[in-house]
């Protein structure tokens, strides 16, 4: 049995029951396992507890005394600052956006072609694949971009 699946045992007994006793048995493939049942050819085993603290009401404040404050007013500048900015980039990615959407359509109808030695026009495959793969992934950025911005957006009060 694997450490971690230990743990979480020890973990679910110590949390149904803080004082229930686990016996452990291995088979003769070596098998471990663990229960709160006692079992032919299990032993007992005793576990220290752990040590636990009372807090104080000091103890449990979230923020320092000395930890500088924002009141409600400035906060709410700051906020509507950061919105006009997110805003802002928001738009200029989506601008980006379709500037990388119709390079793609134009990658993707205009093959890359090339004057072979003998004046005849080819093909090149490996040429137009590189450029294409570079404006889907220009267009997968930019849409990136705005995901994370909009979830930015959406997280200010």
């Amino acid at each position: 049995m694997k450490l971690s699946h230990l743990f979480v045992i020890l973990s679910l007994s110590h949390a149904t029951s803080s004082y229930a006793e686990i016996y452990k048995r291995v088979d003769a493939d070596g098998h471990v396992t663990y229960s709160s049942e006692p079992s032919k050819g299990g032993t007992k085993l005793y576990l220290k507890s752990v040590p636990t603290m009372q807090g104080t009401r000091e103890s449990r404040r979230s923020t320092p005394e000395d930890f500088p404050k924002v009141d409600f007013q400035t906060q709410k500048r700051r906020d509507n600052t950061r919105r006009v900015i997110l805003q802002d980039e928001l738009a200029s990615e989506e601008a980006l956006l379709d500037k990388a959407r119709q390079n793609l359509k134009t990658t993707e109808n205009k093959p890359e072609t090339s004057v072979g030695p003998d004046g005849n026009p080819y093909r090149s495959t490996a040429q137009y694949t590189e450029k294409l793969k570079s404006a889907q992934n220009e267009v997968a950025l930019h849409e990136q971009n705005i995901k994370a911005l909009q979830t930015e957006v959406s997280h200010l009060k």
